[in-house]
């Protein structure tokens, strides 16, 4: 009897706009047999918006060992699984790198596909008039322990743009912590609610960017990438 081997594909969805989705992404999506999300209802939107019906199971970092074990099971049986996260490409400041260490280690003849596409890193970067042939992705601050020390490294880095991503309830503090380490001149890119319909991307000094994001909880709404420019 032959023996099954299933594929695992990586897709990269839409970090805002819907339209922002490869043809070979909906492809991939249409195919597959089952379809792992870190958030099942915000691939649910995607999926209705494109008229593609298909089982959705969960996949986030509380529940790894669980749905794991199912993608391991619906590989052994030749399936066609898809692994989503939240937005954009997986696997950056996701679970999605988990998973696909857990299938390599442990079904290695399994088809593993990554299908590009979206990328706020990237996103911002292109427009941040920076030159980013090398750059520094540092993913989320942390909530409270090693966050001072996430920011004082940024003095470290004084030649590469450094990227990284924080929310709207975060994102005042996380600019007054630059404040500290970086002063006041240093040069910031921040984009707010890329690709979406209140999208933000502001250019100013450390200060400037304090000023306009660092107010009341109301006035910073939406997901945050922040680009600091080297010296």
């Amino acid at each position: 009897m032959e023996e099954k081997h299933g594929e695992l594909a990586i897709v990269a969805t839409p970090i805002g706009n819907l339209g922002d989705i490869t043809l070979r992404a909906l492809d991939s999506l249409k195919a597959a047999d089952v379809i792992f999300a870190e958030d099942t209802r915000v691939i649910a939107r995607l999926l209705a918006h494109y008229e593609i019906r298909k089982s959705l199971l969960r996949y986030d970092e509380h529940a790894h060992e669980r749905a794991s074990e199912e993608v391991l099971r619906f590989l052994r049986e030749g399936k066609r699984v898809v692994f989503v996260s939240d937005a954009g490409t997986p696997g950056i400041a996701d679970p999605g790198s988990r998973l696909v260490a857990r299938v390599r280690a442990e079904e290695p003849a399994a088809n593993i596909i990554p299908i590009p596409g979206a990328s706020a890193i990237t996103t911002l970067l292109s427009v941040s008039g920076l030159s980013a042939d090398q750059f520094v992705f540092l993913g989320f601050p942390p909530h409270k322990k090693g966050r001072k020390t996430f920011f004082e490294n940024l003095t470290t880095n004084t030649i590469w743009p450094a990227v990284f991503y924080e929310s709207p309830h975060r994102i005042g503090k996380a600019l007054a912590s630059i404040r500290e380490v970086l002063g006041d001149e240093r040069r910031l890119i921040v984009g707010r609610e890329l690709t979406k319909v209140h999208e933000e991307i502001f250019t100013g000094t450390v200060k400037e960017a304090a000023g306009r994001f660092g107010g009341e909880e109301g006035e910073s709404r939406g997901e945050f990438a922040v680009v600091v420019a080297g010296e």
